[in-house]
């Protein structure tokens, strides 16, 4: 579904991404894993092409789409829910949803209306709070809103940055539960999470990163019973 061949991302003088290359066959959930500054955001951001690649090629369904603006590769189905959430603050959790299919020009207001009733029946507690200002939820209720805003789209690819950031044990579960539903559903996902150990159980395929280069790959159990990994990322 999704090939990044040998890409290159820097910021002024400092390499971010240091030539990279992977696959992503559909309805598979990917997992990225490395320390901070290790260059897995700025991998999903190149791929949205929120930042400027210095080289390389991002083909997704045989299409190139490495120097396609970001609203086209949305269009294609690609849906990024970055780190940090970024909800809109002052629309309500109902308004923030339907932004989501903002790409979609030609759809019907009953087909929107029936995702957004999706999105409740996936997330009862945005449903109790539809009126709600995305700035009044809590900041599991944000981040569940960001996800379902992305799911809005009904994507092919689902790229997520650290959902589990800050959120409450029971929070995390959930929303790690929802990722094995969509995937049953049909969808990829390509996560990056700062808890290797909960991305590893759930992920077919994974990739470490290190200094902006992929330094291991393997299945998601290969990586949780590597001695590297376990002594480097899970605390083992």
């Amino acid at each position: 579904m999704l090939k990044v061949d040998n890409l290159v991302v820097n910021y002024g003088y400092i390499q971010a991404v240091r030539g990279i290359s992977l696959e992503i066959e559909k309805n598979e959930i990917i997992t990225l894993i490395g320390g901070n500054g290790a260059g897995k955001s700025s991998t999903l951001m190149a791929i949205s092409n929120m930042v400027k690649k210095a080289s390389g090629t991002i083909v997704f369904e045989d299409r190139d789409i490495s120097r396609m603006d970001p609203d086209k590769i949305v269009g294609l189905g690609i849906a990024h829910v970055p780190e940090g959430r970024n909800i809109f603050k002052k629309l309500s959790v109902e308004e923030n949803l339907r932004i989501g299919t903002i790409t979609e020009k030609k759809l019907k207001k009953a087909d929107l209306n029936d995702r957004v009733g999706e999105m409740f029946d996936l997330f009862p507690r945005l449903k109790e709070r539809r009126k709600k200002s995305g700035g009044s939820l809590s900041g599991g209720e944000q981040q569940m809103l960001a996800i379902a805003r992305g799911l809005m789209l009904k994507p092919k690819l689902l790229m997520m940055d650290e959902p589990s950031l800050g959120l409450a044990p029971i929070i995390v579960e959930e929303i790690f539960e929802l990722m094995e539903d969509v995937k049953k559903d049909g969808m990829t996902i390509l996560l990056i999470e700062q808890n290797a150990m909960l991305a590893l159980e759930v992920a077919d395929r994974g990739y470490v990163l290190q200094n902006g280069e992929i330094v291991l790959q393997g299945t998601g159990r290969e990586l949780l019973d590597n001695p590297e990994v376990k002594k480097a990322y899970l605390g083992i």
